[in-house]
């Protein structure tokens, strides 16, 4: 029989996984991390397997006693997603099955085509536009499917992710640049298009605290957040253009707002994957795409949020963008 506080988290190194498994550590659950080539042993007070999520029977030994299950692993750089990303879900659901587990799956919009805009609901209809949309559809269909038969499903779907430790998104590889004082803010949606964005920290502490009150979720289970909604493609620009400004030594010049080089993007996409799965989500920046957050608030009574400038603060100090304060030096 699983025990009520022990999760496997898939994908603990990325930006949602990790930030997973450090909020459910420190509200006191037993977290076990699956990675290939991982040290085994216990870091930072997460257990550390090694093990790749592609086999089977790996996650199905890493699984065992658990009752949790968090799905957040993904193909490194959009590669090879065709190849594994069903395969990887279908062992976690198997190991689900065999522990009674629920599977809790960060969601995206990928998912959803231009018959659910603006507005997205849980039951929207799902007609993507892309091959990873359709993928993404798949995902959440098998999943579904399991639910019929025991497994319990938790999706969580949020906005565009920014964060501390997050770095495979378009704030990190777009918006600015990791590792180096912003400058400049590269901004890929059209203007006045609204855009909505998701704090990392918060998609994990709504998921975390649906799972303490996962005996009351429905077996399968989808809440959408409405994060940090940008009416017009300034708010996320001017929120980092005022961080930087506070952080700014000796004053220093203006960050300036630009038009994102999609041109780049075309041109260098027969060559870069990452390139050619960013430019296929294009159509995401040409249009508002929101979500309404109504049964999320209530069953949770509110959505959590922090507030933007400090979100995109930390999150810019986590990327190592913001200067460091000027040393104090003693009279």
């Amino acid at each position: 029989m699983a025990r009520n506080d022990t999760v496997l988290v898939l994908g603990a190194t990325g930006g949602i996984g990790g930030e997973v498994a450090r909020q459910l550590r420190d509200a006191g659950w037993e977290v076990r991390a699956l990675k290939r080539g991982a040290t085994e042993g216990r870091r930072d007070g997460i257990s550390w397997l090694a093990g790749d999520a592609m086999d089977a029977q790996a996650v199905r030994e890493a699984a065992r006693g658990c009752a949790v299950i968090v799905h957040a692993v993904n193909p490194p750089g959009y590669r090879r997603w065709s190849e594994l990303v069903l395969p990887m879900l279908d062992n976690t659901i198997a190991a689900a099955r065999a522990e009674g587990a629920t599977v809790v799956l960060p969601g995206t919009v990928y998912n959803f085509g231009p018959d659910a805009f603006p507005l997205l609901a849980e039951d929207a209809p799902q007609h993507p536009l892309t091959r990873k949309g359709a993928i993404r559809v798949e995902m959440e269909k098998r999943l579904e499917d399991a639910s019929r038969q025991g497994v319990r499903v938790l999706i969580v779907r949020a906005g565009d992710f920014f964060g501390p430790k997050a770095g495979n998104n378009w704030f990190s590889q777009g918006l600015v640049k990791a590792g180096q004082p912003v400058k400049a803010v590269s901004y890929p949606g059209r203007a006045g298009v609204g855009h909505q964005w998701s704090y990392l920290p918060d998609v994990a502490r709504t998921m975390v605290e649906l799972l303490a009150r996962r005996d009351r979720l429905e077996p399968f289970a989808r809440f959408h957040m409405a994060g940090h909604w940008d009416a017009d493609g300034t708010r996320m620009s001017g929120a980092i253009r005022k961080v930087a400004a506070r952080h700014a030594q000796g004053g220093g010049a203006a960050v300036r707002v630009s038009a994102f080089p999609w041109w780049l993007l075309t041109l260098a996409s027969p060559f870069v994957a990452t390139f050619r799965e960013m430019r296929e989500m294009r159509y995401l920046w040409r249009t508002p795409v929101g979500m309404d957050n109504a049964k999320l608030v209530a069953f949770l009574g509110r959505e959590p949020h922090t507030p933007l400038e400090e979100a995109v603060e930390a999150a810019l100090e986590g990327m190592g963008c913001l200067a460091a304060a000027p040393a104090v030096v003693a009279a």
